[in-house]
C-alpha cells in the first residue's frame, strides 16, 4: 500500500538541527559547572587568589572543550546544509553523535581536576583523547550513512567534493585514534595532539562544489554555506 503524501520517514532537516542546537547549548554550558573553588578556600584575599589561580588546569580543559564543542556545533550546521532531508536512520545516528558530545564534559572534568597528579596524567589524558575520539567516530558514521543513502544529499553537490570530505573525516578519526595511542605512551605529546587538532579545526570548512551542466563543477567562493540552499 502506498504511503500518503508526507507520511514517510524522510523529513526536512530543520527539526533535527533545532534539537541539536539545544543539545550543543546544554553540553557547552555543563563545562563551566566544574569551575568551582573548594568551600574551605577563600578565608582571605591571598588565599582566595591562590585558589583561583590554582584552577588553571580546569581553565585549560574548559577552554579546550568549549572550543571543541563550538567547532562541532558550527560544523554540524555546515554538514546538515549538505542534506536536502533526513530520515529515521540519520536521526538515530545524529542522536549517537549528540550523546558523545554531551559526554565530553565528563573527561573534561577529569582532565581539569586530576592532571596535577603526575602518576595519573597518562590515564587522564588518554581518557580525554578517547572523549574526543568518540564524537569524531560518530560524525564519520553519520557521514558514511548519508553517503550510502545518496538521496539525502542535495542533488547538485559534486561527487568529487563529497569524496574529499569522506577522506577528511576518515583522516580525523585516524589522527584522534593516534592521539589516544600516543597518550598511553607519552601523555604530553598526546595532549599536544589533541590541542593541535582543536586549533586546526578552527579553520573554515571546504566551500561546497556544485555540479553544472555537462558534468562540470563550480565552487561558490565567498558565499555563506547556506545561501540559496533552501531552494531546490
Amino acid at each position: 500500500m502506498a504511503r500518503p503524501n508526507g507520511v514517510g520517514t524522510e523529513r526536512s532537516t530543520q527539526r533535527i538541527e533545532a534539537f541539536s542546537d539545544g543539545v550543543f547549548a546544554i553540553a557547552i554550558t555543563l563545562l563551566v559547572l566544574d569551575l568551582r573553588i573548594p568551600a574551605a578556600e577563600g578565608s582571605d584575599s591571598d588565599t582566595l587568589l591562590h585558589a583561583i589561580l590554582g584552577l588553571w588546569p580546569s581553565y585549560f580543559a574548559y577552554g579546550l572543550s568549549f572550543t571543541m564543542i563550538g567547532i562541532y556545533w558550527a560544523n554540524h550546521h555546515y554538514l546538515f546544509k549538505l542534506f536536502a532531508k533526513t530520515d529515521h536512520g540519520l536521526n538515530l545516528l545524529n542522536l549517537l553523535l549528540l550523546m558523545f558530545i554531551v559526554f565530553l564534559p565528563f573527561p573534561t572534568h577529569v582532565l581539569g581536576t586530576h592532571r596535577p597528579e603526575e602518576a595519573s596524567r597518562p590515564v587522564v589524558v588518554t581518557f580525554y583523547a578517547v572523549g574526543l575520539l568518540l564524537p569524531a567516530i560518530a560524525w564519520l558514521v553519520v557521514w558514511l550513512y548519508a553517503c550510502h543513502n545518496h538521496k539525502l544529499f542535495r542533488h547538485q553537490l559534486d561527487q568529487g567534493f563529497l569524496r574529499k570530505l569522506t577522506l577528511q573525516f576518515i583522516g580525523t578519526v585516524a589522527v584522534y585514534a593516534l592521539a589516544v595511542t600516543v597518550s598511553v605512551i607519552d601523555y604530553k605529546w598526546g595532549l599536544a595532539m589533541c590541542t593541535g587538532l582543536t586549533l586546526l579545526y578552527l579553520l573554515p570548512p571546504r566551500t561546497p562544489v556544485h555540479r553544472l551542466g555537462g558534468g562540470m563543477s563550480a565552487q561558490v567562493q565567498g558565499a555563506p554555506v547556506h545561501r540559496g540552499w533552501h531552494e531546490e
